[in-house]
């Protein structure tokens, strides 16, 4: 039985929000156990921070290197190649008894989840018309603002009728369901032209190098008294040199793994700036405001979650109707707008 190419295009899209929804879920959802995780494992707030850090960072490593890895082993088996990763890791996170284990675990978690978003949002772009795409977008930022939103109240759900290692036990049913779908719904494009170049691999180094130095540099700094130490002045020399070689690096090689002359672009450039800030307030709020609220405030872990609940309702009910207006007045008045409030 043929369907409609109405049905494919939406269950592509739920097919691709599922993992979406996970990836953005798992951004948050150990938030709330914190607590319970230090309990556990025996960690200091600096120490368990790196369960969300690791996870964070490796999605961000991951993200500038799609296109590379998308032109070289196809888009569909990259996507599916991500979830399994993500639901196998998601598996190690739960069964990890020491703090190490489960930094490593949640990194490999984020390398399967940190192409899933991208990877989404492309598929959706090039499946609507041209005259769709602010309802595709709408429905995209639906997972990906909602997702982390969601997740503390999720997470403390689970917490108190259960135990921290569910909070990574749950991603397994959904990982397979959207394993079955993306072999079931998706496809590569027609136009996606298989590469078999050399990889850039001087240049993801670096990205690795100055991201992990940067990220290091103001997890410890307040710990080691910031330039006080020798530590802290190394891991900044890293960060900033490892940043310019890699710019550098970036622009002169002929074929970059990340190809950074698309910031030339004022728009884009300018997207990418506001959703940085964004991001920011975003991933701190969400792991700063659960500590708050169980360590200072008393609140259970469910409660918590509830309180951040606000958030996903407001931003649940804006989005459609942001993507209808961004039909009709375009995206300028919208940022705009969204920016001042």
């Amino acid at each position: 039985m043929t369907t409609t190419p109405a049905t494919n295009k939406w269950l592509l899209t739920l097919t691709v929000m599922l993992g979406t929804m996970m990836n953005a879920i798992d951004s948050s959802i150990v938030n709330v156990a914190v607590p319970y995780m230090r309990g556990s494992l025996g960690a200091s707030v600096e120490e368990i921070a790196w369960v969300t850090t690791g996870y964070i960072l490796s999605n961000v490593i991951v993200t500038p290197l799609i296109a590379l890895v998308s032109s070289r082993v196809g888009r569909k088996r990259f996507y599916f190649y991500s979830i399994v990763i993500f639901t196998v890791s998601s598996i190690f996170c739960a069964l990890a008894t020491t703090l190490p284990l489960l930094v490593l675990a949640r990194v490999i978690q984020g390398i399967g989840g940190g192409a899933l978003g991208p990877l989404s949002q492309s598929i959706m772009r090039e499946r609507f018309a041209p005259h769709e795409q602010g309802t595709a977008m709408g429905i995209f930022g639906l997972g990906v603002v909602v997702g982390p939103a969601l997740g503390p109240t999720l997470g403390g759900w689970l917490v108190d009728h259960f135990s921290w290692p569910w909070i990574f036990y749950i991603n397994v049913p959904f990982g397979v369901l959207n394993c079955l779908m993306v072999l079931r719904y998706l496809d590569d494009p027609p136009y996606l032209v298989r590469e078999r170049g050399r990889i850039d691999f001087a240049g993801v180094a670096l990205l690795v190098l100055s991201l992990c130095s940067l990220q290091l540099f103001l997890e410890e700094g307040r710990r080691y008294d910031w330039f006080d130490s020798s530590f802290i002045v190394m891991l900044a020399f890293l960060a900033v040199a490892g940043l310019i070689l890699f710019v550098w690096r970036e622009m002169t090689v002929d074929l970059p793994a990340v190809d950074l002359s698309l910031l030339g672009n004022a728009n884009f450039a300018s997207g990418i700036f506001i959703s940085g800030i964004l991001g920011m307030g975003l991933f701190a709020s969400m792991f700063l405001l659960p500590l708050f609220l169980q360590q200072l405030l008393g609140y259970s872990a469910i409660d918590s979650g509830l309180t951040l609940m606000p958030r996903s309702i407001a931003t649940g009910l804006t989005l459609p109707v942001a993507g209808r207006l961004y039909n009709r007045v375009g995206p300028r008045y919208l940022v705009a707008t969204g920016l001042v409030c």
